[in-house]
Parts: C-alpha cells; sequence; structure tokens
C-alpha cells in the first residue's frame, strides 16, 4: 500500500511547480502578444520594399552589383537565431537538427541566443562571431550581424550566407527554416506577370538621383531589414513556444494532482477501514 505522508508530499511538490509554471506562461503570453505584433507589423513593409527592388531589378542591370554575385559555394556562414533559455518545447531541438544537417567542414557560424552557442560547443563546429541581443531587439541592434554577413561575403571569406531561424506561422505552430541571405536572390512579385513578361509595380514613379546609385542604398538596407525581421519572427516563435509549453505543462500538472488525490483519498479510506476492522475485531475478542 502506498504511503499516504509520501503522497501528501508528492501532491504538494507537483502543486508548487504548477503555480510556477502558471506564472511562466502567463509572462510568456504577455511578451507574445507584444513580439506577435512586431513579426506581422514588419511584414507589409517587407512586401513594399519588395515592389520597390522589383521594380528597380527591371530599370538597372542588377547583375553587376556585388551582393548579387553568385559564387561556386566553397565555404559558407549559417547564422543561427535561437534562444537564450529552454522550456520552449521543441523549438531549439528542431533548430539544432537543422544546424546539424551543414558540412561541418565547410561550414562557419554565427549565432545570436546562448543554446546556439552551447550547441556549437557541444558539436566542436566553427563559430566566427556570437552576438547578444535584448529580448525585444531594436533595428539598429540587429543591424551589426547583418553588417558582419555582407562583410564575410563581400571580402570572399564566404560564398554564401545562410539564416537558420524559426518562421512565426502561429501561437502553435512554427517552423525551423533556413533561407539563403547572400547572395541576394532575383527579387519576384507574388503575382503574375504582364503577358510582355514584366510588370513594373512602381510604374509611374522617378528614382533620382538615378536607379543604379538608389539600388546601391536599398541592396544592403534590404539585407538589415530580412535579418530584422528574421529575428522578430525567431521572437515571436519563442514566446509563442514557451507559452503554449508552459500551459501545457500546468494542465498536465493539474490532472495529476487530481489523480494523485484520488489515489490518496482511496489509500486514506482503506487505512480508516482497515482501523476500524482493527478495533472492532479487538472489540469482540475482549467481549468473548
Amino acid at each position: 500500500m502506498a504511503n499516504p505522508q509520501h503522497m501528501r508530499r508528492r501532491i504538494r511538490g507537483i502543486r508548487n511547480i504548477s503555480q510556477i509554471t502558471k506564472a511562466m506562461q502567463m509572462v510568456a503570453a504577455s511578451k507574445m502578444r507584444r513580439a506577435q505584433s512586431a513579426a506581422l507589423a514588419g511584414r507589409p513593409y517587407a512586401s513594399l520594399m519588395n515592389k520597390v527592388l522589383v521594380s528597380l531589378q527591371q530599370r538597372t542591370d542588377a547583375k553587376l552589383h556585388p551582393l548579387l554575385a553568385v559564387r561556386e559555394v566553397k565555404r559558407e556562414l549559417v547564422i543561427v537565431f535561437s534562444t537564450d533559455t529552454g522550456l520552449a518545447g521543441a523549438l531549439n531541438t528542431n533548430l539544432m537538427r537543422e544546424a546539424a544537417r551543414f558540412d561541418a567542414d565547410k561550414t562557419v557560424y554565427v549565432t545570436a541566443g546562448r543554446k546556439g552557442r552551447q550547441f556549437l560547443a557541444r558539436t566542436r563546429r566553427q563559430l566566427v562571431a556570437d552576438f547578444q541581443l535584448r529580448d525585444a531587439p531594436s533595428f539598429v541592434e540587429t543591424k551589426a550581424i547583418a553588417q558582419f554577413a555582407m562583410e564575410q561575403f563581400l571580402t570572399g571569406e564566404v560564398d554564401r550566407v545562410s539564416v537558420l531561424f524559426t518562421h512565426f506561422v502561429n501561437t502553435i505552430n512554427q517552423r525551423a527554416l533556413v533561407r539563403t541571405l547572400l547572395p541576394i536572390s532575383p527579387f519576384e512579385l507574388p503575382h503574375a506577370p504582364s503577358p510582355d513578361g514584366k510588370h513594373d509595380p512602381m510604374l509611374g514613379y522617378l528614382f533620382e538621383p538615378t536607379a543604379e546609385s538608389v539600388l546601391d542604398v536599398m541592396l544592403p538596407y534590404y539585407i538589415h531589414y530580412q535579418v530584422y525581421q528574421m529575428i522578430l519572427d525567431a521572437r515571436a516563435s519563442e514566446h509563442s513556444a514557451r507559452m503554449v509549453a508552459m500551459k501545457n505543462a500546468t494542465d498536465n500538472a493539474v490532472q495529476l494532482i487530481k489523480d494523485l488525490t484520488l489515489e490518496y483519498n482511496k489509500v486514506r479510506q482503506a487505512s480508516i477501514t482497515t482501523e476500524l476492522l482493527e478495533i472492532a475485531t479487538a472489540q469482540m475478542a475482549l467481549g468473548g
């Protein structure tokens, strides 16, 4: 028979854990709402920027720009956006699984997040830079990562730059994605072009002083903003995954408390019944 005292201690311990996970769930929910709003608010701006770049590449010879130069990939730089803390479900596990797919001999890494840095140290992969970011980083803070990636690409240290991050779909669904940051792929619009094969989304607009000079400014800014948007997605995914994980932990703890309380009551009732039987038996023996 189970020990009632041990069961009471276990119920008390699980109840304390459920209070902690409930508090973490509420904190994550608060951060999640802000992070989701920031991630979703930037997408219309990215769409408009894409339209401008589509128009610019149709008015210039975009292939001449060094950020669009396609080279044979002998060395690749992978930027990994992970979390600083755990308790976020399978988010970091999925990220590290994707990070392990790259050829360690031809890949160097840049990290933003303690979990990614620890994984690379455990697997003895080459880490060339690590960036510390706040929970809600600003655009200016994230520019350092994009600038470092562009310098590595333009100097020929690497032939391709990829970003590994968690793309935010919704509160329940987040996907680990690998996207090529450099060289910049040709820009496309989501809808079909005109019959002549071209479609200028900024028809009627003039670029001053020239389309070429505007493109020179826009491409680095595009890289900066892409990195910033990926970080916003990663933060929204992190807080969403943590909120869901803590909610599941709290629900499981509450259910476990119910099951243990029922079992404890059964044990206690059996103990009381046994004691009553012993008293009745003793009384009958004395009476006899």
